[in-house]
């Protein structure tokens, strides 16, 4: 996602300087005209903005905090924005530290996954102040499409944990609905053409059925990142004194499929673990590695 984010810069016209753990990651972008940083407090030297796009929490926190971090700059940038999605309290935290430098820091998560990076219709929800927001919205509006100032540090990350409760729940019920249509011997593809177009539309229904259709696990979003943020917002709700069994059944269900070496997956490979626990009790079999039409149990 952040090498089509940053593409995106480096179309509009804008110089980029990148770093990447594994340089190789960044090799699209190098040929396109970017820049190469060794560290990330290189990357961010001098620079009007910087953006961050990385895996884990304590991943934000030495992209950001660490010793060859962006605020260890030897200029500091004028704006920090990370795009992880993260704990609130390390957003509120690395807006302080900014702050206490003299420059400013924005946590602004996204929802859309590789097809909305690809074609920057991802919606951005962003905590910060309203200054930097105000002079980041352009750059972000080259990233997304739908882009909300949330309120101050840490509500991007905050609204973020709203959509993954949201997420979680919706691709539990995708994948008991596909296979439920599978099994009893509709076509599922029809069933879902109908479906989208009705009271249960959704992105995910949209976008992740037909992959699931099709047999292409392949992730926009890995099954391991959104156990990770799954964990966040069941910690978040907790601190809230809100209890949210649908969530913990989903991350329950998720961590299930990570222990079947399915982390590695996309979120909609939630359905491989439903299909082998169903092969294992003989209910139907899997052909071909994706979803075909299976006769009607007997019965029916």
């Amino acid at each position: 996602m952040g090498n089509s984010m940053a593409g995106h810069l480096l179309a509009a016209g804008h110089a980029v300087t990148v770093h990447s753990r594994t340089r190789a990651r960044a090799a699209a972008l190098l040929e396109l005209g970017a820049q190469w940083a060794d560290t990330p407090a290189e990357a961010a030297h001098g620079q009007d903005f910087v953006f961050s796009m990385v895996s884990m929490p304590p991943d934000v926190e030495a992209v950001h905090l660490g010793p060859h971090g962006t605020l260890a700059a030897a200029t500091l940038p004028k704006i920090i924005v990370d795009m992880t999605s993260s704990r609130p309290s390390i957003a509120r935290t690395i807006a302080t530290a900014a702050r206490a430098r003299g420059c400013w820091a924005l946590d602004a998560p996204v929802t859309g996954g590789d097809i909305g990076a690809r074609n920057a219709t991802l919606s951005i929800l962003v905590g910060g102040d309203e200054q930097p927001f105000a002079q980041a919205l352009p750059l972000l509006q080259l990233m997304g499409k739908t882009v909300i100032r949330q309120g101050g540090a840490g509500c991007g990350q905050q609204a973020k944990v709203v959509n993954q409760i949201l997420i979680a729940s919706t691709m539990v019920g995708l994948c008991e609905a596909m296979l439920y249509a599978r099994t009893i011997g509709l076509d599922p593809h029809r069933v879902l053409e109908s479906v989208s177009a009705g009271a249960a539309g959704s992105w995910s229904l949209s976008n992740l059925a037909p992959r699931i259709l099709k047999g292409d696990f392949e992730p926009g979003f890995f099954i391991d990142h959104f156990i990770k943020d799954l964990g966040i917002a069941i910690e978040e709700c907790a601190a809230s004194g809100i209890d949210v069994p649908g969530l913990k059944l989903a991350e329950n269900l998720y961590r299930k499929a990570q222990r079947a070496n399915h982390g590695s997956k996309g979120t909609h490979g939630l359905f491989l673990l439903y299909e082998a626990e169903m092969v294992a009790e003989g209910a139907f079999g899997a052909v071909g590695g994706s979803m075909k039409q299976a006769q009607p149990p007997q019965g029916f």
